[in-house]
């Protein structure tokens, strides 16, 4: 199937804009490979210091250095269920590279936070510099040059996108990324999110709201919604970084397992010391990066990767922005139903085809690139099938997926898709550039014209909410929430406040220069607003009684201001030193002040 035109016309317009930058940056990663194996540049010393804890037969291979030495880069920890799974990932993949004759060694952990524990919270506003944080920890795993490819072990919101950054700073090596998979279906996501609109009314108490949290979130494994933590493993099949079809297989299983071990294997085979030699920065191109885009679109996926995918292009040299994003979204059709977007879940996904299925639609339509390169070799139809076990075997192979859509009320075909139009668009106008999910807002609501009340922090709104004061038709204005004002977090806490207000019949929105979480849906949100209030944006001059147009179908984001009015206006400031101090955010007031803004992806290392 050849390349859908409007495809083409993006990807010559990022490579284009890119030139200079992707062109630097592969010059840095080609001069790092002539350097040679990473540890014939190591002094006897600092050889002796990398090895000295490792098995007698490791040392004896590290030293000779004729075979690979594997990095392990791990977000594991025991409070966040996704990343449990992967304590036992470690000895599962140095018993695979002996196998094959290679080694692998712990090289480094790195930070992983819950934004569910922190929403709604102060801890929250550290969540995007996790990302920046973890990219760093990635690159200090890296810095001791006795490595000579790499596997990544993590799942959620910021961490695989904070794993990609750092291991593209070394895209010399190849990298594979390895996940641990969903936990096995709790309570329906609708039962859920009707508990947490009741406890916010105050007609179901704590103790029954925390019991129908738990029956959702009850085992080791990613939580089941299509929020960050699972596009996140969508688009890493959908970048050739994963082996194929391991995004959401269950932890603990046979399967899970062996998929763990053959990445093992197949990133020992990707190496400067063999014949099919594959370093990650030249897998993430421009063409891997418009597939993401596409992937994202296509299943609806969190609005923070407008964010992270900006951030990682960035990193290899590639820029591109939201007019890319929206460009595509109007070519690229809706192909899944997964809460927010719909009731079904993950394991609902896999089950009616997964990635692989979605994969091929893809490629079939002309969607994906694909003379891609891949952690699997060159083509990205390596990823439209999917892994299996045979009846008692413990040979991990590969087939392909069912020739239709299992359930079609969860995944459909090119030809046959939910909407034509994806899930996230571009909104526009005098307040600035915003992003709006689509596919997790009915047809109904996606337009809103209202008067504004306006906020400064989301515990304002749901004080308001309570003393009754918008039960009305109403856009709820959120400002100061930006990455250079408080770090731009989630405010996915309002969602079950201002869902009880649109289920009364009311017309109801969200404005904020802040993010939403991948989970939120339903009300109508224009999110990342840039530029920001705390850097002069114009949401800093929208007062109480404004009438303000969000129209999610035009693309429009607009006070009805009288337009000399509105220049005359000057714009409000947050009140000093809110923000900057507990839960250790003055130890992240350099990037605050330092990033980049929110379509620039937020960085804060190279604003």
């Amino acid at each position: 199937m050849s390349l859908h035109p409007e495809v083409a016309r993006v990807t010559a317009r990022v490579r284009e804009r890119s030139a200079a930058g992707r062109r630097a940056y592969l010059e840095r990663i080609r001069a790092a490979r002539l350097e040679g194996p990473a540890r014939m540049g190591v002094s006897c010393t600092n050889l002796a210091h990398a090895m000295a804890a490792s098995p007698a037969d490791d040392k004896l291979a590290i030293r000779q250095q004729r075979v690979p030495n594997i990095a392990i880069v791990s977000a594991y920890n025991d409070m966040l269920s996704a990343h449990q799974p992967l304590e036992r990932y470690p000895e599962i993949i140095k018993r695979a590279a002996r196998e094959v004759g290679c080694t692998a060694q712990f090289a480094g952990g790195v930070p992983a936070m819950c934004d569910g524990v922190t929403q709604g919270r102060p801890g929250m506003e550290l969540s995007l510099w996790s990302r920046d944080i973890i990219a760093q920890s990635t690159a200090i795993a890296l810095s001791h040059a006795v490595f000579d490819a790499a596997l990544m072990l993590g799942v959620c919101d910021k961490i695989v996108p904070g794993l990609l950054i750092g291991a593209l700073a070394f895209g010399h090596l190849p990298v594979i990324f390895v996940p641990a998979g969903p936990m096995t279906s709790g309570l329906p996501n609708l039962e859920k999110a009707k508990m947490r609109e009741l406890y916010a009314q105050g007609k179901a108490d704590r103790g029954q709201l925390l019991q129908a949290e738990m029956a959702s979130y009850h085992d080791a494994g990613t939580c089941t919604f299509y929020g960050t933590a699972n596009s996140n493993q969508m688009l890493m099949e959908v970048m050739g970084l994963h082996l194929p079809g391991s995004a959401f297989v269950n932890p603990g299983t046979p399967l899970r397992d062996a998929l763990t071990a053959a990445a093992a294997r197949r990133v020992c085979g990707l190496t400067a010391l063999g014949a099919d030699y594959t370093p990650v920065g030249e897998i993430v191109d421009e063409r891997a990066i418009v597939n993401a885009i596409v992937g994202l679109l296509a299943t609806g996926g969190s609005t923070n990767h407008t964010l992270h995918l900006v951030a990682i292009a960035r990193t290899a040299g590639i820029a591109i922005d939201w007019s890319d994003f929206d460009a595509l979204s109007a070519v690229t059709p809706l192909l899944t139903r997964m809460y927010p977007n719909g009731q079904a879940d993950v394991n609902h996904f896999h089950a009616a085809g997964g990635m692989g299925l979605l994969i091929r639609e893809l490629l079939d339509a002309g969607l994906l690139h694909e003379d891609v390169y891949t952690v699997m070799g060159q083509g990205l139809r390596h990823y439209a099938n999917e892994p299996w076990l045979p009846e008692g075997g413990t040979q991990l192979a590969w087939r392909a997926p069912p020739a239709a859509p299992a359930d079609q009320d969860v995944l459909r075909t090119a030809a046959e898709p939910f909407d034509t139009h994806a899930g996230v668009r571009l909104l526009q106008g005098n307040l600035g550039r915003a992003i709006f999910k689509v596919s997790a807002v009915k047809p109904e609501h996606r337009s809103v014209t209202a008067p504004v009340r306006v906020f400064e922090g989301q515990d304002q709104v749901i004080a308001a909410f309570k003393a009754g004061e918008l039960a009305r038709d109403v856009i709820v204005v959120v400002r100061f929430q930006g990455p250079r004002a408080n770090g731009m977090p989630e405010l996915h806490h309002l969602t079950p406040s201002l869902g009880v207000l649109q289920d009364q019949g009311h017309r109801v929105a969200l404005v904020t220069d802040g993010r939403m979480s991948g989970a939120s849906g339903k009300v109508p949100a224009a999110i990342h607003v840039s530029p920001e209030a705390v850097a002069g944006g114009p949401l800093g001059k929208l007062r109480d009684g404004d009438v303000v147009r969000l129209d999610g179908e035009a693309g429009v984001l607009e006070a009805l201001v009288d337009a000399a009015e509105w220049s005359r206006r000057e714009a409000a400031l947050p009140a000093p030193g809110a923000g900057e101090h507990g839960y250790g955010r003055e130890l992240f007031a350099s990037h605050r002040h330092g990033c980049a803004g929110a379509e620039e992806g937020a960085v804060s290392w190279a604003a």
